[in-house]
């Protein structure tokens, strides 16, 4: 686009934006081909579509959309629930490329009660049927079905297909089923069952169905009670029976308090690109829906003006008209919407912690199920985790760690392991034997060693690490410190792992002074910073064990003048050990080596000896 034509664009959307009415409503953008790009809601149209073209409080993202727009087109409706309803529906039709995208698009079932002569119960899909009151939709398909299976064994809806009109089942021109004499029918299409006593059933359901187990159980006590006085006690021992049925579903649906809430719950977790948005459907304090969804965030939205459209979403999608809504924080909704409630204590309070608890626990699980799939995920997931915990310029994509290994001085050893996107890179691993100090000191040992890694790699231009390591506190960091930046003024930042008095792995330092980073100990990080370091400390131990059994087993052995190496690995891979060589016969030296030699050596051990 030249410039010539770009300030006619902004003249022409300069214009249509002058023009905008202060007002609620929707807006729609257009790119160049024609096609819906964002949709937006405003109590104000002129205000809030202007905000977008003020440079200076332009986001990234948001530069890029406006940088897209061709054309501006808009809804005025009368209040601002409209304009949110209104929002609500343009997006889900268009789908526009910059507004939030919700990821679940599947069509969950609901239970369905016909309007027929003798209405019928049943799961369906197809919310268009005509002549149907319907419940749900319900995304746990248990709750469904074990509320069908409630119905069905209280109250014996019919439930063959057959189309029965009065004329018909007064004319007689039903016959009796399988389900009449199984007793899973009352046959009303016989006239075995009244039609009033049959609807009576019916409405009992639809409570049922609405979440009114309470009141039905209510209903079911009176009439017990009432036949049982009237000494009716087959007819008592019946409704008994459904009492228990419906006592036993209540004991096993979710009843988060004795106050009977009618009311819908939301929560909120997101990140950079997605937000996690639960719903509980909460009726006479029993929770009769919880759905957790997923918003793919496409501009820099924040979690209130995701939570409005997720609120708006769901209880569409539910045909939830609860009164009272339960969330985190206030929500732009309009005043005449719902009631919002951001509780501090109480009932309420544990409703909201509970969404709190799904939501979480969702998006561990998606997170989870998508590095499965894709392994190299969690490890960015988790060096992106090391950045922002640090404060680091960069991903961690190396990482190198230290460690120290010596037996009051003695065969002292140092190890450098070398992690790269998270996983150990064995072939850049390094083992050092210390040269310059003399008795136990780590922190000189760790000078020495840090300064020949860093040296030779400074001198050959090779790759330095984006994070050093050291398996210890404050006093070996500030040795890799004097190293890495006072002396060699290199700027790599320095993290150490320190442990408790039962040498397990407490808490992560950082900076200058060191400080304790929050990690909580049960994450994925704090796991794999463990293993990280065990490694180090592994591949440390086993080389000084390798050194210290290789100096005491050679020890004897090569006081033993014309000794060379393969006799000695023949000594030890024919008598096991030292002490066995030096208890061996001389004829069995002998028959090993040869006469001469054989004696020879077996001198030397024995004089040695004495």
């Amino acid at each position: 686009m030249t410039k010539q034509e770009r300030e006619e664009l902004d003249a022409y959307l300069k214009g249509i934006v002058l023009s905008l009415p202060e007002k609620p409503g929707s807006y729609q953008y257009y790119d160049d081909e024609g096609t819906i790009i964002y949709v937006g809601k405003a109590k104000k149209l002129k205000s809030r579509v202007s905000s977008y073209f003020v440079k200076n409080q332009q986001s990234a993202k948001t530069k890029v959309l406006v940088s897209k727009i061709r054309n501006i087109t808009y809804s005025v409706v009368n209040t601002e629930e409209d304009a949110l309803l209104l929002e609500n529906e343009l997006i889900k039709k268009y789908k526009p490329r910059y507004n939030v995208l919700l990821k679940d698009d599947k069509t969950y079932p609901s239970i369905a009660i016909t309007r027929e002569y003798l209405p019928r119960i049943f799961k369906t899909r197809n919310r268009t049927l005509k002549g149907a009151t319907f419940y749900g939709p319900y995304s746990h398909i248990e709750t469904m079905y074990a509320l069908l299976d409630l119905c069905n064994r209280l109250y014996h809806p019919r439930p063959c297909k057959t189309p029965m009109s009065e004329e018909g089942v007064k004319a007689g021109k039903f016959d009796v089923c399988l389900d009449y004499h199984i007793h899973k029918c009352g046959a009303p299409c016989c006239q075995k069952q009244s039609r009033e006593d049959y609807l009576a059933n019916i409405e009992a359901c639809r409570e049922i169905l609405k979440g009114n187990t309470r009141e039905v159980a209510r209903h079911l006590r009176e009439e017990m009670m009432k036949k049982a006085e009237e000494m009716r006690f087959e007819e008592a021992g019946e409704l008994k029976r459904k009492l228990d049925l419906v006592e036993n579903f209540v004991a096993r649906s979710e009843v988060i308090s004795n106050v009977n809430y009618d009311m819908d719950v939301f929560n909120i977790e997101s990140d950079e690109k997605e937000a996690y948005i639960n719903f509980l459907h909460v009726v006479n304090g029993a929770i009769t829906q919880s759905f957790t969804f997923e918003f793919k965030k496409k501009l820099d939205e924040s979690d209130s003006e995701l939570l409005a459209l997720g609120i708006v979403e769901m209880r569409d999608r539910f045909d939830s008209h609860s009164k009272e809504i339960i969330v985190p924080f206030d929500v732009d909704l309009p005043e005449d919407y719902a009631t919002q409630f951001v509780p501090q204590m109480g009932g309420k309070k544990k409703l909201l912690e509970l969404s709190k608890l799904n939501v979480k626990q969702h998006r561990i699980d998606r997170i989870n199920q998508a590095e499965k799939l894709n392994p190299e995920q969690r490890q960015t997931r988790l060096m992106k985790e090391i950045q922002n915990q640090l404060g680091l310029p960069k991903l961690p994509l190396r990482i190198e760690l230290f460690d120290n290994s010596n037996i009051q001085g003695e065969d002292a050893v140092a190890a450098c392991v070398v992690f790269d996107k998270l996983k150990p890179n064995k072939k850049e691993y390094r083992t050092y034997n210390i040269k310059t100090v003399v008795g136990p000191d780590d922190y000189a040992s760790m000078r020495e060693v840090v300064r020949r890694r860093y040296s030779r790699i400074k001198e050959e231009e090779g790759q330095f690490p984006d994070l050093i390591i050291a398996d210890g506190g404050v006093g070996q960091m500030e040795s890799i410190r004097e190293i890495v930046e006072d002396e060699l003024h290199l700027n790599i930042p320095i993290a150490g792992l320190a442990k408790d008095n039962k040498h397990r792995t407490r808490e992560m330092l950082f900076g200058n002074p060191p400080v304790s980073v929050a990690i909580p100990l049960d994450s994925q990080l704090f796991k794999l910073l463990t293993q990280m370091q065990d490694e180090v400390h592994r591949f440390a131990i086993t080389f000084h064990r390798n050194k210290r059994s290789k100096r005491q087993k050679a020890s004897e052995l090569d006081q033993v003048k014309g000794l060379g190496d393969k006799t000695k690995s023949l000594l030890l891979k024919t008598f096991g050990s030292v002490k066995r060589i030096k208890e061996a016969t001389l004829e069995d030296m002998q028959n090993l080596l040869g006469a001469a030699r054989g004696k020879n050596i077996y001198d030397q051990l024995h004089d040695n000896s004495e």
